[in-house]
């Protein structure tokens, strides 16, 4: 996929579990070859989604494929960011590792940065979201069409899942109105993991370079709290990154040329 297509695609269309993508990860730094990782996904998927179904294109081949195209194989120009969020994952805490999903699953697929941001806008606004006022800003950006109805409702489930947000209960315990309110918020004080998330955010997002304190406030960055950090700092621990000085107070941080390979034609 052209990373210019990135942004106009939805793709992350499921509900995926933040202990899926951490099993797939672990699966890759263990070394195992991609069929390998797709059978034991097949295994650990087969009595939660599709049960009993044939479909070949079924809820359990597409999670699949999103966990693959974010840990396995995801496009080209994104292979550093991977291999570096690996590295990232086999020595942070468990409970940090949510960060590094989080910004792997918004760089491979922007629709999933775009609803976050939505959600983060809100949240900071009036301390709650609710689901129709998400889909209906993100129908906006992408269309009035069921499949982004769809993707937006399982995104945000899936935010639930991810611990990120939570139901707001109804007066009946047992049903929501689907309203949330803030789940998790995991303070990041680690340079090389705000690094990496402003790699991420970089690439999910058009545009060649972008304010650091719009990277470090990002609503789409909503459950973490980045501490603050200089433009020089993260670009001395990153080799990916670049920083230009913008007037007299800010600075601006972009992408290095070299860490964007221009993809083969019809490579993902």
């Amino acid at each position: 996929m052209k990373r210019s297509s990135r942004y106009q695609q939805i793709g992350f269309s499921q509900r995926v579990r933040l202990e899926w993508l951490e099993r797939t990860a672990n699966l890759v730094l263990a070394g195992n070859e991609e069929a390998s990782i797709e059978d034991a996904l097949q295994e650990l998927l087969e009595d939660k989604l599709s049960v009993g179904g044939n479909a070949k294109r079924g809820n359990r081949e597409k999670v699949i494929t999103i966990l693959m195209k974010i840990w396995v194989r995801p496009p080209r120009d994104l292979h550093p960011l991977q291999r570096e969020g690996l590295k990232l994952l086999s020595h942070l805490p468990r409970e940090d590792h949510i960060a590094v999903h989080w910004g792997m699953a918004m760089a491979v697929y922007p629709f999933w940065g775009n609803v976050a941001a939505h959600v983060g806008r809100l949240l900071r606004l009036q301390g709650t979201v609710s689901h129709a006022q998400v889909r209906r800003r993100v129908m906006e950006q992408y269309g009035q069409r069921p499949t982004v109805k769809d993707a937006v409702r399982r995104a945000l489930r899936s935010m639930v899942d991810w611990g990120v947000l939570k139901d707001a209960r109804t007066q009946d315990a047992r049903r929501t109105d689907g309203t949330y309110v803030p789940g998790l918020s995991l303070s990041i004080a680690q340079v090389e993991v705000i690094a990496w998330l402003a790699e991420a955010f970089l690439h999910a997002h058009r545009g060649g370079s972008v304010a650091l304190r719009t990277v470090l406030d990002s609503t789409s960055l909503f459950p973490f709290r980045l501490s603050p950090v200089s433009a020089a700092h993260l670009v001395a621990v990153s080799g990916r990154l670049d920083v230009l000085r913008h007037g007299l107070d800010q600075d601006l941080i972009m992408l290095r040329t070299e860490s964007l390979p221009a993809a083969k034609e019809g490579e993902s």
